[in-house]
């Protein structure tokens, strides 16, 4: 459709110009991958949302919601209560941490406790873990630019486009670029989103909330999706870098509560636009899907038949926006810790900008084999982040450990994590993180009767 590629270019050619705004001061690694550490409470809020709620939420809960009732709002608002509660108690520790030992990667928040190897082997497994997270955020791009563009954009096109975007963006502009354009994409989101929940309740005439636990939403399985996205806060090293860039303690606090309000707010409004659907289901209004990450697609096609094109559209464009922010944080997270803990190159910032480029076309390769429904990719790649719950356990909690004890958790519960993945346990998630404990401990006592007449416990 040619008036949404207007307003796609329109968006990319702004995104571009704020990014290469940004670019013509020369940056250091700490302005390139946290913003000098000068962001404030808005700013703040309105990117670690951008972050957080990518095309997950309108593509992958809009469907759960559809396909599984009132249980998706329950799972995702407590992945909100979690992640309000951790960072209230966490939030002001880590900052301070980064602040005072001068912390840019995730994962050096480990190395003067746990030693080097282990932010090496850490960043190695974000590596792994993050790469089906960032495709859940090009699929849902490539999706949207497949349905509403001309109809020689496949979704292989569509995928490159979206790889493209992400790569120049945080390639160009780095965390201040990238907080800019996710602030203005965070306020955009929710604006349209109010608007299109509206209209899906008006058209549907209901909402279908569905029973818990149902046949889907059994103890075992919400359990086990829900149990990763409780510690996301802390284990995905995208939203815990986002502490690191806060400017003062009065900001963090502030930005808690705005975060919360978007989330909350954000929430509901997707819950409820899967809900209304349903309903439109039932009453013969609104086609069955079988494939619930083309709810939204439909509910689209619906509001353009019905010529509401002034909401379909920038609905659609919402969609773009958070796939492409949510994306360009993880690249900029995972750049950091490419540069300085795999790299050791802590003044150059062209390491991170090498590692921007080879990413981007790892995720759009993965990207193209269109891996399973986008909610449950994107727990599975929480789950295996879950290995790093001990290590924050032991950084704040627990006064002893070392290099083994870090490598064994690490280690241990990443492939923990992996095993339970593949063969689809239903309690993996809650065997990743006692396996992870365990070891963490285990670790700890080799560390205590073998580390220390090594001289290896830092």
């Amino acid at each position: 459709m040619r008036n949404f590629l207007i307003l796609l270019g329109i968006y990319i050619a702004a995104g571009t110009a704020i990014s290469l705004y940004v670019m013509r001061v020369k940056q250091s690694q700490e302005d390139y991958f946290i913003g000098g550490r000068k962001i404030g409470a808005v700013l703040s809020a309105l990117t670690y949302a951008s972050t957080t709620y990518s095309a997950f939420m309108m593509v992958g809960l809009v469907g759960l919601s559809y396909a599984h009732g009132i249980g998706a709002f329950i799972f995702e608002t407590s992945y909100l209560v979690a992640t309000i509660i951790l960072l209230s108690v966490y939030g002001k520790k880590i900052w301070q941490l980064g602040k005072e030992q001068v912390l840019i990667s995730p994962m050096e928040l480990f190395s003067a406790r746990y030693g080097h190897l282990t932010s090496l082997i850490g960043a190695i497994i974000c590596f792994v873990a993050l790469i089906p997270y960032t495709s859940v955020q090009v699929i849902g791009l490539a999706k949207i630019l497949s349905k509403f563009g001309e109809p020689r954009i496949t979704f292989g096109t569509g995928v490159i486009v979206a790889t493209l975007v992400i790569c120049i963006w945080a390639f160009i502009g780095g965390l201040r670029g990238v907080a800019i354009t996710d602030a203005l994409q965070g306020l955009f989101m929710l604006g349209i989103a109010v608007f299109a929940v509206f209209w899906t309740g008006n058209y549907m005439g209901g909402i279908e909330i569905s029973r818990f636990p149902n046949e889907f939403w059994t103890p075992a399985r919400f359990i086990n999706l829900t149990l990763p996205w409780c510690f996301f806060a802390l284990t995905n090293p995208q939203v815990s870098q986002r502490l690191f860039i806060l400017r003062d303690r009065n900001a963090l606090k502030r930005m808690i509560i705005l975060f919360g309000i978007f989330g909350f707010l954000y929430t509901l409004i997707v819950t409820l636009m899967g809900f209304s659907a349903k309903y439109g289901t039932i009453k013969g209004i609104f086609p069955q899907i079988a494939d619930r990450d083309s709810v939204i697609i439909e509910v689209l096609d619906l509001m353009m038949s019905r010529f509401t094109t002034w909401i379909a559209l920038p609905l659609a464009l919402s969609i773009v926006f958070a796939s492409v922010s949510t994306a360009n944080s993880i690249i900029l997270s995972l750049a950091s810790m490419f540069s300085r803990d795999v790299a050791s190159q802590r003044e150059n910032v062209w390491w991170g900008r090498i590692f921007i480029i080879i990413l981007t076309a790892v995720v759009g390769i993965f990207s193209l084999t269109r891996p399973a429904y986008l909610v449950e990719l994107s727990v599975a790649s929480s789950k295996i982040l879950l290995c790093f719950v001990p290590l924050f356990f032991g950084l704040f909690h627990w006064g002893k450990g070392g290099r083994y004890t870090g490598i064994f958790a690490l280690v241990g519960g990443a492939s923990a994590g992996i095993v339970t993945s593949f063969f689809g346990l239903s309690w993996g998630s809650v065997y990743t993180i006692i396996i992870a404990f365990i070891l963490f401990f285990l670790g700890n006592v080799v560390d205590e009767r073998w580390g220390i007449e090594n001289g290896e416990t830092g």
